[in-house]
């Protein structure tokens, strides 16, 4: 998901996209310490992925608009 789309966003949609990256770091983790993790990078595409939703959420709470646009 781009930027862009990530803007279209609502609060509560925001914040379930962020427990969802959540979970899907915690699986990567898991998968690297078994030794399954074929592609490391995800895991830093996902923390990333985490960083851009946290930052959109924290601007729609601070501005208290229901979207950022």
């Amino acid at each position: 998901m781009d930027l862009k789309e990530l803007k279209q966003l609502t609060g509560p949609e925001l914040s379930e996209k962020a427990k969802q990256l959540t979970q899907e770091l915690f699986n990567l983790r898991f998968q690297l310490g078994t030794g399954r993790l074929e592609n490391p990078m995800q895991i830093r595409k996902t923390k990333r992925a985490i960083a851009q939703v946290k930052t959109i959420l924290r601007q729609v709470e601070h501005t208290g608009r229901k979207t950022a646009s």
